[in-house]
């Protein structure tokens, strides 16, 4: 990576500031060069008054050597004695110009600096309509929960792009570590997820957000506080529990295992169907006609063919999966329409959580690679089923990895995984389509199939695309999806 640089900086704050983003899980940018070029200070919460360090909310501006640029959020705990406990979290020293000598720890890591912000949460719950200002900063509360402030937080480990601190068994705040101006969809959407009473999602308690500036009248958005589902089991996890079951029971079927999650598949395509509903109800909508069916063909088979000069193997299946996506094109010059609203975005098993209630559906930011503008675009929801249709299909194939057999015992498993991903599916569509107001009778169209099986092939290359790059031994789980699919409509196409 390149020096450190920006003239209007302090040079040891800049430097420490290069060497912690840089190193940081969270930071996207990893392996390329680039430069700190400005530092903003969003706003100071003063926690000494109950024996807490200073915490400031600071704004990292990188300009990349290969062009573009992107903004991290840093909040800093600011102490003036070194923390020995503190240690693994040090991001560096030096002489700050409005608090002089300090010592600098990533915040989030500081159980005293966490408990500045629920206190500040909770303040804001006391004031009228809930909001709270510090210099810049705004906190929002809505009402309806009383805040635990006597216990500490515990920050998890296991996030890429963001940080969440759990409040004991109260409350969960997430600190969005990349920001950008706009409203951020996974607080706009839970916020109209709690306010219209559904049950498949954390309640959202507040957030944090920075006013907009003269470059942008939109906010920052940079933390929500929210429900923590003390019960909860990761939907993946228990995916892959059930197929594990399966493939130790080799004489029962996918129905006859203890395991079987086709139940908890409809539960959840049930609930999926109702927060879509919501959604729908909650934010504005769109008819997409033909060009705008068109514009979905042309862009999956843009991805397509830049897919084939990445993954060579798909030209087995390329044929199929062109005439699959000019289907989709087809049908808006047939003169079908399709309702196109917000969408979760980034739909699979491990954005769901399993509890005593039922599912929680959770992370409503979408893709974290595309730009905001792009993420709160309204879409079809079948590109949501069809991500969890995916999800499923990777479930029943991941766990084969895990198994040391012959070939006719790989075989075997295959077809049982097969059969533990149409089980599984199945019941999920039965649980969406028989609960949602898109379907006709309960069912799904000829068009909204097609439109369905498009979305999970392109998902599919999407997914062939990232093994090749990063997981090359997956790669046939996305190649044998596609196969499947594109025979399946072929067979179709000639009955």
């Amino acid at each position: 990576m390149s020096a450190p640089a920006g003239p209007d900086v302090n040079p040891d704050l800049t430097a420490a500031l290069h060497g912690y983003v840089g190193s940081a899980r969270w930071f996207g940018g990893k392996g390329r060069d680039f430069t700190v070029a400005g530092v903003r200070r969003a706003g100071l919460l003063d926690g000494r008054s109950h024996g807490s360090p200073r915490v400031a909310v600071e704004l990292v501006t990188l300009d990349y050597a290969d062009g573009g640029s992107e903004t991290y959020q840093v909040p800093l705990a600011y102490y003036d004695e070194h923390q020995e406990r503190l240690e693994h979290a040090l991001v560096g020293s030096w002489d700050d110009a409005d608090l002089g000598a300090v010592h600098a720890y990533d915040a989030v890591h500081d159980r005293e600096a966490a408990a500045v912000y629920l206190r500040a949460f909770d303040e804001a719950g006391r004031e009228d309509g809930g909001v709270l200002r510090v210099d810049a900063l705004t906190f929002y509360r809505l009402p309806g929960h009383e805040l635990d402030l006597e216990t500490h937080s515990t920050l998890f480990s296991g996030e890429q792009s963001n940080s969440s601190l759990a409040f004991g068994d109260d409350s969960l705040m997430k600190v969005f570590r990349k920001v950008t101006a706009g409203r951020n969809p996974d607080v706009v959407i839970h916020k109209a997820l709690t306010e219209s009473g559904s049950d498949h999602v954390a309640a959202l308690y507040g957030w944090l957000e920075l006013e907009g500036s003269a470059e942008s009248d939109e906010p920052l958005q940079l933390a929500m506080l929210q429900q923590f589902l003390r019960t909860a089991s990761d939907g993946w996890q228990i995916a892959l529990a059930s197929v594990r079951d399966l493939f130790a029971e080799a004489d029962l079927h996918a129905d006859e295992v203890g395991g079987d999650f086709a139940g908890e598949a409809e539960r959840l395509g049930l609930a999926t169907a109702q927060v879509h509903d919501v959604l729908a109800a909650e934010f504005p909508t769109q008819s997409w006609g033909a060009d705008d069916l068109t514009r979905l063909s042309e862009a999956m088979l843009q991805r397509l063919e830049a897919a084939l000069g990445v993954v060579p193997e798909l030209a087995a299946s390329a044929d199929g999966l062109r005439r699959t996506f000019r289907a989709v094109a087809e049908l808006g010059r047939a003169g079908v329409s399709a309702t196109a609203q917000r969408v979760h975005g980034d739909y699979h098993l491990g954005q769901t959580l399993r509890t005593v209630k039922g599912w929680k559906i959770v992370d409503f930011e979408g893709e974290p690679a595309k730009p905001l503008a792009e993420r709160v675009l309204p879409d079809l929801v079948w590109r949501d089923v069809a991500g969890m249709l995916r999800s499923f299909d990777y479930a029943a194939h991941a766990v084969i990895a895990d198994f040391e057999a012959d070939e006719d015992a790989n075989r075997q498993i295959a077809f049982r995984a097969a059969e533990w991903g149409k089980r599984n599916t199945a019941a999920f569509l039965r649980g969406y389509v028989e609960n949602s107001g898109r379907t006709s009778d309960g069912r799904l169209s000829d068009e909204q199939d097609l439109i369905l099986r498009a979305y999970m092939a392109d998902k599919a290359v999407y997914e062939a695309v990232y093994e090749a790059r990063n997981r090359p031994t997956w790669l046939p789980i996305p190649l044998g999806a596609v196969a499947r699919i594109t025979q399946q409509l072929d067979q179709e196409a000639n009955t």
